[in-house]
């Protein structure tokens, strides 16, 4: 049976990076019966407890001469998915891909996003590994587009991000409970980051403030209680921000527990519509058929907006409370409509989705591959 590795933002950082590796892994193993998977892990024992991997390394950690062997064995290595090559991270999410090229081991760039990419070595490292893959499949129009620009050469094929075939777990009213949120009372979601290197045009006061406006403004017009939803560890800071700026702190609360990519996706059925930032809390939102609005602050974020059909706001550092919650109500008011307009688009994006694997198979000639389910 081949064996296949998946390098990525792994080891539990981050629920979407998260739930695009449980996703693949159910989609590689329906196509490969007795696959065995590999994953290059920044956490490698959470990968090994919460994961349904074979064997996972921390290529962080982990000298070179140990990772040299792991790819060495590899029928494949796949780069992605998620958002890992950007300013500042892209040469060192490429690290095991140049040693599989240079010990002629077919790399594959399995539905990975790019950008934002603007520092020329990193430009270069990543325009010379994507050349040298032995395909490329990307999540959004936008990373192609940067590819072409850097001046990658090999074809690139748009599929979709794999978060988009995840399976819900339930969230139990208990569940709720035990979080102190009410399960009789009306629920938004919401969800905030900060900034960093994947994000470096936030300004952290302005977003702040809009958020809490939002906020306040969903706790009295809608009589709800707003539930932030950290998606990684360091939005749990930036929510109690946010609750600090509001006016009515105490209708709000925040995710306090540790879950899986699917419990959260579960818990998504209890909100009335959701209101975020994080890419795959949108992902997540529409997936469920929740009404959602985005305060988009990436390429990445504004595509996905394009492809649901979802007209695009300014950017979170440029958008004001007053244009803000008007949309809200918008939202609110049209939400039946919205919801189902957004439902066809999910379901042509989840069959984008499903193309990313079998196109990886056929490519590398590992062997036919079966109906891969969601």
């Amino acid at each position: 049976m081949p064996i296949v590795g998946i390098s990525g933002s792994y080891g539990g950082l981050n629920l979407g990076d998260e739930a695009i590796l449980a996703s693949a892994i159910v989609q590689l193993r329906n196509a490969l019966p007795g696959v065995e998977i590999v994953a290059f892990s920044r956490n490698a024992e959470h990968t090994r407890a919460n994961q349904d991997v074979d064997h996972a390394i921390n290529p962080r950690t982990a000298l070179r001469d140990e990772i040299i062997p792991e790819v060495e064995r590899l029928d494949v290595l796949l780069l992605g998915g998620g958002g890992i090559l950007y300013d500042t991270e892209a040469r060192t999410y490429l690290r095991e891909v140049v040693i599989a090229q240079a010990r002629n081991v077919p790399t594959f760039a399995f539905s990975v996003g790019i950008g934002p990419l603007k520092g020329g070595e990193e430009r270069a490292a990543v325009r010379d590994g994507m050349n040298m893959m032995t395909g490329i499949t990307v999540r959004e129009i936008g990373a192609k587009r940067l590819l072409e620009e850097i001046g990658c050469t090999r074809p690139v094929t748009v599929t979709a991000d794999p978060a988009l075939l995840l399976d819900p777990a339930p969230f139990t009213d208990d569940m709720l409970r035990a979080e102190g949120i009410p399960a009789d009372r009306r629920l938004i979601g919401l969800s905030i980051r900060e900034r960093g290197a994947a994000a470096p045009d936030l300004d952290a006061g302005g977003y702040h403030g809009l958020l809490a406006q939002a906020a306040d403004f969903i706790v009295h017009r809608y009589d709800a209680q707003v539930v932030f939803v950290p998606m990684e560890r360091a939005d749990l800071r930036e929510a109690h921000q946010v609750i600090a700026a509001m006016s009515a702190p105490h209708c709000a609360s925040v995710l306090r527990g540790s879950y899986s990519p699917r419990e959260i996706l579960g818990l998504m059925g209890h909100f009335q519509f959701a209101l975020g930032m994080r890419l795959h809390f949108l992902i997540f939102a529409a997936i469920s058929g929740v009404p959602l609005m985005a305060l988009p602050y990436a390429s990445k974020v504004a595509d996905f907006l394009d492809v649901l059909g979802v007209p695009r706001r300014a950017g979170v550092h440029e958008d004001g409370a007053g244009s803000l919650l008007a949309a809200l109500d918008r939202l609110w008011d049209n939400r039946e409509d919205h919801c189902r307009e957004v439902r066809e688009r999910v379901v042509l994006l989840q069959g984008q989705a499903r193309r990313t694997v079998p196109l990886m198979v056929e490519t590398l000639n590992l062997r036919s591959a079966a109906p891969v389910d969601s």
